[in-house]
Order: structure tokens, then sequence, then C-alpha cells
């Protein structure tokens, strides 16, 4: 595959003019400072009163027209009302404004033709300008005129004044981008908005054991277990040991809870009456409202909860409720857990779910979401290439949802949004999607690329604008589906408080204190960002399923063989370093470099005749070191790498396995070749490892006697060690040792020492594999 340019992909510092650049003292005069301007022309149609009836009846059906230009907003139409209120906002975009005048129509709604009432005209010159935190501007009575400018009967109260997007009456207005747009429905699919995650729990249920089962056949022995279901998620303890109608368990059954609780817990004792064939012995359902809540380690107390057993009457229909048995129980929603439903690589909150646990915040995350350049064609409308873009942000619990930009490749949000930071070690992520519900149908949203900036790295204070290339994998390889244009700020409201964050655990200490299997994790997880997609896809307008699991990285944790050459070669770089003073050292010893060399001798000398200077040494040359880095610090947010992610050169077969479906859907030849790569790769993985073992053998056969001569050589060795070592000053010992490792060539020998050739005739278990 041919490689991309790296240039294309790379990151671009920018200078835009944030908040119209008017500055006082050091912020910006503007309440969104971290976006560029956006002047709009803001019609507010309240109500009409003692309009005229035109039809034979004398009714009315009226509706108001906002006319500029080419463009044209209407309001509902109410059915025979002379009084209506409609309370409906418009905005017209300064950029796109031709003409000079403002018309606004009152209109008769009719099946053929729509009757001309009356209407209210404008000079744009001499409309008002409101800069926010100036108060809304109240609206006024206008006597309506006819197409001649003669006052009519009827009179409409309006408010036209001049604004920006930070306006109050913007995000909820009809805008002249999306004109081309109807409907009440599509139109609130293109609005901005800000959802919240629903609060996630944990649920521990600690089934502890039954009493007075009462089996259908009591001449065998139950093989009983329980089982839990809360709304997707079923769970079931192990049969129980006990064979006996007082089974135990005293097993943890966990699973991930959304306030508000709406389906409750049920628990059914089922016996295992053949192998296909389980009986339920009594089932009881909890609300979850009611179960305690804990927020440190401290047990809670059990409680019996009596089962009740369904029987179905013959005859009929309905079904008796019969007393059967009892459960003991201890149920309890964790507090003090962390719910985890991101990539733990990409938290963007680390806080317990309970909110008398949360610390104070450290600071304010602000994000400038300003425009996006040369986005790809996602769809064809009309038959030409369109894309309606929107942006969605996550931090935290808050996800923001900016306005859908009708047909266009380089759309301009310039919406700005402020999130609390509790912790510098999270990460934020923008995505970017284009809009397939405007016209109806059941497409999913299509992802046109993600941006993730770890807060950490950045610096306090300061405005990142920097334009972030769109990347996106596709089946054919890395494709860039355009750049979009952010403006980033960390504000840091306590300095001492974030540097005390950088000693804290980063979850909850829950995770420390009573730890969750990794199995246990990847399964909340998994049940966590269901509930979540699912909550977020019943608001109004949703935010779909396949936008918010692709900003969580859902099935990020499937095999691709080019994530395992990227971690292969990311261990690689991080033993590079190590790899490098390797290299350097054997050519310290082998006098490559002479005058190194003799002052390597003479730290070495001083080091060990003051050993108390050692430790100072070696802190001192890492503070050197990283004053040094300094001038190079990095000065931009980190990006997407294609070629740290080994995207830029992954072979075409890799990428489709990565694409692939679980369980395959690809033909047998093709699975049939991948498995067959896989047990090579697998079987250099085995070798490696079977290597290390092998290594480790050895050391334990210096004492294991397995081959008595060698462990009586070194038995011996170690005797004469100790008195040698006794009886000479470790000073002496020590230099001896480091000018015989640092001796010149001429002293040295190509063959291997002779304690290494000890090592490795020691045996091994090797010996004993099969």
């Amino acid at each position: 595959m041919q490689r991309p340019p790296q240039e294309d992909f790379s990151l671009k510092e920018t200078k835009p003019h944030l908040g119209g650049g008017k500055v006082t003292g050091d912020k910006l005069t503007s309440t969104y400072d971290l976006v560029e301007q956006m002047q709009y022309l803001y019609v507010r149609v309240v109500k009409a009163k003692d309009l005229p009836g035109k039809d034979v009846t004398g009714s009315l059906d009226p509706y108001v027209e906002v006319r500029l230009g080419n463009y044209r907003g209407t309001t509902r139409h109410f059915e025979k009302k002379s009084n209506p209120e409609w309370n409906q906002v418009f905005a017209f975009s300064k950029d796109r404004i031709q003409a000079s005048v403002l018309e606004v129509n009152v209109k008769d709604k009719d099946v053929i033709k729509d009757d001309f009432v009356g209407r209210v005209m404008f000079d744009l010159n001499e409309i008002p300008k409101r800069v926010p935190p100036d108060s809304p501007l109240a609206p006024q009575w206008y006597r309506l005129e006819d197409r001649h400018g003669n006052k009519v009967k009827g009179e409409l109260m309006l408010a036209v004044w001049m604004g920006t997007q930070a306006d109050e009456a913007f995000p909820e207005s009809w805008h002249s981008d999306a004109a081309t747009v109807s409907g009440a429905d599509a139109l609130a699919n293109i609005r901005s908005k800000v959802y919240l995650s629903p609060k996630l729990w944990y649920l521990r249920v600690n089934v502890i054991e039954a009493q007075d089962l009462i089996p259908t056949d009591r001449s065998r022995f139950p093989e009983v277990y329980v089982k839990a279901i809360l709304g997707n998620q079923a769970l079931r303890t192990r049969v129980s040991m006990s064979k006996t109608i007082n089974p135990m368990w005293n097993e943890d059954l966990m699973f991930v809870a959304a306030e508000p609780f709406e389906e409750p817990l049920i628990l059914s004792v089922e016996d295992r009456v053949a192998p296909n064939k389980d009986e339920v012995l009594g089932r009881c359902a909890i609300p979850l409202q009611y179960i305690d809540r804990r927020l440190d380690h401290r047990p809670i107390n059990s409680k019996w909860h009596n089962l009740e057993k369904h029987i179905i009457v013959e005859g009929e229909k309905k079904k008796e409720i019969k007393f059967a048995s009892r459960i003991h129980m201890r149920l309890y929603l964790e507090g003090g857990y962390h719910v985890l439903d991101e990539s733990t690589h990409y938290s963007s909150d680390l806080r317990p779910t309970a909110k008398q646990l949360w610390k104070s915040s450290i600071g304010v995350l602000e994000l400038g979401i300003l425009n996006a350049q040369g986005l790809s064609p996602m769809k064809t409308k009309d038959g030409r290439a369109s894309t309606d873009a929107y942006c969605v942000a996550k931090y935290g619990q808050k996800w923001i949802r900016t306005r859908t930009i009708i047909d266009s490749f380089a759309p301009k949000w310039n919406e700005q949004y402020t999130w609390e930071v509790f912790d510098p070690c999270t990460v934020i992520t923008i995505g970017v999607f284009d809009n397939c519900h405007l016209h109806g149908g059941g497409a999913r949203d299509s992802r046109i690329g993600k941006v993730r900036i770890r807060l950490s790295t950045l610096e306090t204070d300061r405005v990142y604008t920097h334009s972030y290339p769109l990347l996106v994998l596709h089946p054919t390889g890395v494709k860039k589906m355009g750049e979009i244009h952010l403006a980033v700020r960390f504000t840091c409201s306590s300095l001492m408080n974030m540097m005390h964050m950088y000693s804290q655990p980063l979850l909850p200490k829950m995770h420390y204190i009573h730890p969750l299997t990794v199995t246990q994790l990847d399964s909340l997880r998994h049940q966590a960002t269901q509930i979540v997609s699912m909550r977020l896809g019943r608001a109004e307008p949703p935010l779909r399923k396949e936008v918010v699991e692709y900003m969580l990285d859902v099935g990020s944790h499937i095999w691709s063989m080019r994530r395992s050459k990227a971690n292969f070669f990311r261990i690689m770089n991080v033993f590079g370093g190590l790899i490098a003073i390797g290299r350097w050292f054997d050519q310290i010893c082998n006098w490559k470099n002479p005058i190194t060399t003799v002052l390597i001798h003479i730290l070495f000398l001083i080091l060990v005749l003051y050993p108390e200077l050692i430790l100072p040494t070696i802190f001192l040359y890492l503070f050197l070191i990283g004053v040094w880095y300094y001038r190079w610090r990095p000065r931009h947010p980190p990006h997407m790498d294609t070629h740290l992610s080994c995207a830029d050169n992954a072979h075409p077969d890799e990428l489709d396995e990565e694409f692939d479906s679980f369980p395959t859907s690809r033909p047998p030849d093709t699975v049939r070749m991948r498995y067959d790569r896989l047990r090579s790769i697998a079987g250099r993985i085995q070798t490696v490892v079977g290597d290390l073992a092998t290594q480790g053998e050895r050391l334990q056969s210096l004492l294991s006697w397995r081959d008595p001569r060698a462990t009586a050589l070194f038995v011996i060795f170690c005797l004469i060690a100790a008195i040698v070592l006794y009886v000479t000053p470790f000073q002496v010992v020590a230099l001896l040792t480091g000018f015989y490792v640092l001796r010149h060539p001429r002293f040295r020998h190509k063959l291997p020492s002779a304690p290494l050739n000890f090592f490795r005739r020691l045996p091994a278990r090797t010996d004993c594999m099969l």
C-alpha cells in the first residue's frame, strides 16, 4: 500500500479572531471568548391580536412568514384563531444577508393558496444591536399594513435585533442555514443540545443461602442455583454444593443500575432437574429504590426475602401466588466505586458514584468548536455529494451536541462549552458525525472522525487553537476525512489541589480495598455502555447508539493484528532507552572513546570511596536531564499518530480482519489463512516464553541438585565468596569488580566468560516437555 504523505496528518497551529478580538487586560470581553463571533439577525414572533377573518365563514388559520431576501421561515399555524401565540425565534446569518429590508407577513392557511393578511417591514440599517449580558429586547406591538403601506386591522407583537451566537435565543431558534429542513422532528434533530449521562451504580447481590425449598421431585437431591435478572443483564450462581432443601452459596453477583431506577431486580431459585431442564422453585422482585447504599467497605446487614411460586390453575389463565420458601441475601448499591463506562485509557471521569465522596473541583475546561475544513462527502442528496455535519463532545457526565450545519464541507459552528474538572489526568473526546436523520429513514449517523485531548498535557490558562486532522481507519486504509478547528483552555482554580491530585490513587479507594476482577470489569463496562447508549438514545433529540458507542470506544478490545504490532513497537520504544544505555556502556567497556572511559573510571572511584554520593548523583543527573529537555518540551496537544498506530502501512488483509464481525463472517478459506498466520505468530511468542522459562529454571537449578556437580560447584563457590567478602572491605571488592568490568580490550577474550558458560550448562525442565 502506498503510504500517504505524513504532512496531511499533522496538527496545525492557527490564529483565529476569537471573541471579536476585543481584549481588556488578560480577558476577552465577549461571552464566547474561545470562538469567532457570528452575527445574526433575530426575529422573535410572539403573538397577534384582532386579526381579520378571511374565509367565507369569517374564520382565520393564521401563521407568520418571516422573509429576508431568498430566505423564508414560517411559524406553525393555528386553526380558526384570531389571537394566536407563537413565541418562535428566527435567526438569519448576517454573512448570507443580501436584502436591505426584513418582511414579516401574516397569512391565512388555505387549501389552494394562502391569503395575505398583513405585514410589518423593517429597514436593516435601523435594527438595534444587542450584546449579552444585556437584557433581552422587549417585544413591541406593530400595526399590520397591506401591500401598499396602508394600515389594516390587526397587530403583531415582535422583537427584532442584531446579535451573536452567544444570544440566549440562539439554541432554540430557526436558522436560515437550515432553511431546507422542514418538520418539527427534523428541526429538533439539527439543534444544539446538552445531555447528561445517567447516574450509574454497581449493584452487589450477595446470595448467602435459601431455606425450606420445595422441589417437585423429593426423591432426588436438588441441584439448586440462583438466577438474577436486572433489565438486559442476567447472572447466575454456581450450583450449591449442599444438595439439600436448605442450600448455601455465599456468592457475589455484580450488576450495573442507572438512576432513575426503572426495573426491579428479579431473583429466581431454580433446580436443575435434567441437563437442559430447570424448574423454578421460587421468585422474588426487589425494587432498587429500597435497596441500601454503601459508601465504603463496611458491611451491610443481610435480610431474608420471601420467595413466591407461580402456579397455573387448570382451566384458568390467571396465576395464583403461593408462599414457597425464603432466601437470605445482602443487597446494596456500591457508591464507593466509579462505574467504568469508557475505556480506561481515555477516561474523562474518575469520581465515585456517591456525590458525598466527591472532592472539590480543581478547575474549568472550556472548549470552543470553531469550524471544520475539507470534510469528505458522506452521502448523495439530489444527485450530488453532501455532508450535514455536527460535533459531539464528551467529558465527565456531560455530553454536548452542536447544531447541524446543512450541506457544507466547511461548516462553521462557533459554539463554546464549559466543564468542571475534578482530575487533570482525564481526556475529553470530540467526534464529528454526518446527520442522516434530516429527512426521516433509519440510516445510521456516519462517523467522520474524532479527537482526544488529555488535560494533563495542557498548560493552565493558555488558549490552544489548533486544526486537528480527522482520521478514520477504513478497510482500504487510513483516510483523512477533513480537519476540525478547536480552541481549548484549561483554567486551574487551585494549583495546590491539582498538585495534590498527582499523589492520589487514580480510581476511588474501593477499587483497591475490594478490587473487582478483570473479567467482572469487562462485563460491567459492556453493560454500562449499553445502558448509557440506551438512555441517551431515548432523549429528545436522541443521541444515537452508534454515536455513543463510537465516543466510548466500544469494541476497542477486539483482536487486531495492526494494534498488536503497534503495541509491540511501543514496548520496543520503551526498552529502546535501556538498550541505548547498554550499548553506551558496552562502548565504555571496550574503550571506544578513551577519554570518556577514563572519566567514568574517575566517577566510579569517587562513588565507591564516597557511597553516600550515589543517590544524590543519580537524582541530580535526572534533574539536569529534565531541565535540559525543557527547551524541547511539546508545545502542542497530542493527536492521532498514524505511524504509531501502524495504520499508514497496514496490510489490506489485516485491516479486513480488524473490520470483521465477531463471530467472523468471512469465507472459510480466508479464516483458515488467518488462523494459520495467527498460529505462526503464536509459535514465535511461545518460543520466547519458553526461553524465559528456561532461564528461570536454570536459576532454580543452582540449588536444586538436579545437576549434582553444578550445584556442588556453586555451593563451594558461595562458601568461598562468603569468607572472602567477610574479610575484604566492600569498597575493595566494588573497586576490583568495577575495574575488571571496565578493563581494556587488550585484557578481554572474545569467548564467553566462565560464569556465563557455567549458567548455560545448567539443566532446565525442557527435557521433561512432551
